[in-house]
């Protein structure tokens, strides 16, 4: 395995660059940036080439921008995989619920089994010829969806969307629906920040107050705001991703914890 430094060398003497010229460019960026973080001294390029140290955050920029790089490239050569956050934060639950990154890849199928039928429920895994990664930069920067978390210790929509899940919300579709659906799985859910935490679950609005109905089965009590002083709405739930029968991601319904945390109101 190629060291991270002798990599960083070779690339700048295949680029034609010289320490000279590294550092010279990296004044030109601290002065466009406003930061004179982001200069890297001859000094500092040679002990980053020879020497095993690691760039901090604003050199590993500079030779991303210098070189023409990705730094989520050069940061995966010091195992530190940004490009998988995402993965390895939904590993690493918290007990409130909130908004998250977006992940910077997507996993997608590339081909297809001969074999495969959409009209047939599948093993995907086992029909996927090949696997791609979508970029998350080839979506556009004003994209309209966002991620939200489910926190352990939420059980307003439990078992409906359990603690732990992870939910995709359209952030286009801010108007709260009042009506009759067929089934609990036709009710929408919505995403709503009620400025000191969020909220995921079904709403409704009656005049100047937002109501938090929670699932009959979660054993927790509705909760008002005052809309739209008190809430607002990030979003409808448009996605779903849970895990199932893991005993740590839903907390025990007596719990004292979890229903005074979830039968708190507003004022």
């Amino acid at each position: 395995m190629i060291h991270p430094g002798l990599r960083l060398r070779q690339i700048r003497e295949r680029l034609g660059l010289t320490y000279r010229d590294v550092e010279r460019a990296s004044f030109e960026l601290a002065a466009r940036r406003g930061r004179p973080e982001f200069v890297l001294r001859i000094s500092r390029l040679a002990d980053i080439e020879n020497h095993s140290v690691v760039p901090g955050l604003h050199k590993l920029y500079t030779l991303a921008a210098v070189y023409h790089l990705s730094p989520v490239e050069i940061s995966g050569w010091y195992d530190v995989p940004l490009a998988d956050f995402f993965q390895d934060g939904s590993a690493l639950p918290a007990p409130l619920t909130h908004l998250a990154a977006a992940p910077a890849t997507m996993r997608v199928p590339m081909r297809f089994d001969p074999a495969f039928d959409p009209q047939r429920t599948e093993f995907l895994s086992r029909m996927v010829e090949r696997w791609g990664r979508w970029e998350g930069a080839l979506s556009a920067a004003d994209s309209s969806n966002a991620y939200g978390y489910i926190g352990l210790s939420d059980r307003r929509m439990a078992p409906l969307l359990r603690p732990g899940s992870v939910v995709l919300v359209d952030t286009r579709m801010r108007r709260i629906e009042n009506g009759a659906w067929p089934s609990e799985f036709d009710r929408p859910l919505y995403f709503v920040d009620v400025r000191t935490g969020y909220r995921c679950g079904w709403f409704a609005l009656n005049g100047s107050q937002l109501i938090l109905h929670p699932h009959p089965l979660s054993r927790c009590s509705p909760e008002t705001y005052r809309f739209p002083e008190d809430a607002e709405v990030v979003g409808r739930v448009v996605g779903v991703v849970t895990r199932l029968n893991e005993a740590a991601a839903i907390l025990s319904a007596e719990s004292p914890g979890a229903l005074e945390h979830s039968s708190r109101k507003a004022s």
